[in-house]
């Protein structure tokens, strides 16, 4: 997906058992796309900020998605049930979905979990890349690349650094 590109429409089922949309954020200013799955190392890492950064932009109306694509039948930690798990520890039920037939994944051009998409109000992708610069340390992160794509965004400016190459494991493929 290009820079600039619209945010395409998709439905898919949540970790609420709840067959969402688009229209779920279409009053938030601006929306993030998370593909990240269970059992990823990288994801693992970053789980904990990630829920962070839901919590911090809350309240400044930004709308977050996170995508899980992986083959569940080659990975089984990352089934429905497994991800249900998952969203019940970080209350992320009905912000946690699952694609299970890679469409969207494709849609978007996804490559690696996590893997970070930030649409402005416009809808247009305005950054796509990494989390941080230290999947493996957070005491020791020095570039805060989504984040600050984050703030920008929402004060409607353009972002430093639209694209940053995103570190992870790879999108499982069927």
């Amino acid at each position: 997906m290009e820079l600039g590109s619209k945010l395409p429409y998709f439905e898919l089922k949540g970790c609420d058992n709840k067959t969402h949309s688009l229209v779920d954020v279409a009053d938030k200013s601006c929306v993030l796309v998370v593909f990240i799955c269970n059992h990823c190392p990288y994801v693992q890492a970053y789980l904990d900020r990630l829920d962070k950064l839901v919590h911090r932009y809350y309240e400044d109306n930004l709308g977050v998605i996170f995508i899980s694509s992986n083959d569940t039948e080659k990975y089984p930690a990352d089934s429905f049930e497994n991800m249900q798990r998952l969203a019940e520890k970080y209350g992320w039920e009905s912000i946690y979905w699952f694609d299970e037939q890679q469409e969207v994944a494709k849609m978007f051009g996804a490559q690696r979990t996590p893997e970070a998409f930030l649409f402005n109000s416009n809808r247009e992708l305005v950054y796509h890349g990494a989390i941080d610069d230290s999947w493996e340390s957070p005491g020791m992160v020095t570039r805060i690349w989504l984040e600050d794509a984050i703030e920008f965004t929402l004060d409607g400016l353009e972002v430093d650094y639209p694209e940053v190459a995103p570190i992870g494991c790879t999108i499982k493929w069927k």
